[in-house]
């Protein structure tokens, strides 16, 4: 399956850019987070992409979220696993179609996203440089079963989340930080005084730590 996307082209081509994947979150699309690529650094491919799953009755998910009868919400795995594993296959293809420094991609994934960035970096590491992860949490049950013995040291994350997050409790998303760092990992983590969703603050923070992490 081929994820359709959106594209931005580097201000100045080289002969290899680096390049920024955004994932966005469920029920969204690949116009949400598109919508601040004109504010992102200039030499960077930016990659806006579609989650595989289409919702009712619009909108689309890395994997369905399903609700008990208590309303007890859970993930599905399998289709979280798969997408996970289609992410990487994307690299694969931008790798193969576009001039792409294969040692400089990065992931900015919210909610949703954020989970699938951590997944795929850290059953992927070969594939990818550093992650921006907004508000979500790491879910060790999509992760390649082997992941520990893979050579990630390279990786980078910045993490943040709103405080009144009301969707991924803020408590969710500090596990992240100390797991990582367990790891051997480089982790930034912030948290700003907002709910479920993107301060201009921390669009500020994060920007400035993919320009000063290059």
């Amino acid at each position: 399956m081929n994820l359709h996307y959106l594209l931005r082209e580097p201000k100045e081509k080289k002969d290899k850019n680096p390049a920024l994947i955004l994932l966005h979150g469920y029920g969204s699309n690949e116009e949400d987070l598109f919508s601040f690529a004109g504010e992102l650094p200039e030499d960077y491919y930016i990659f806006s992409v579609r989650a595989p799953y289409d919702l009712q009755p619009f909108g689309h998910a890395w994997y369905a979220i399903h609700f008990d009868a208590d309303e007890n919400k859970f993930s599905d795995d399998e289709q979280a696993r798969q997408s996970k594993d289609l992410i990487a296959e994307f690299i694969d293809q931008i790798v193969n179609e576009y001039p792409l420094d294969t040692q400089s991609i990065t992931l900015i994934g919210f909610s949703q996203g954020a989970i699938l960035s951590y997944a795929t970096a850290l059953s992927y590491p070969e594939k990818i440089a550093r992650v921006v992860a907004l508000s979500g949490y790491m879910n060790e049950n999509i992760l390649s079963d082997n992941y520990t013995t893979f050579n990630n040291k390279h990786l980078q994350f910045f993490i943040s989340h709103g405080t009144v997050d009301q969707v991924i409790p803020v408590v969710w998303g500090r596990k992240a930080k100390p797991f990582l760092e367990k790891l051997g990992l480089a982790v930034t983590y912030k948290e700003y005084p907002v709910g479920h969703g993107v301060a201009p603050q921390n669009f500020y923070d994060f920007k400035n730590w993919l320009e000063t992490t290059k």
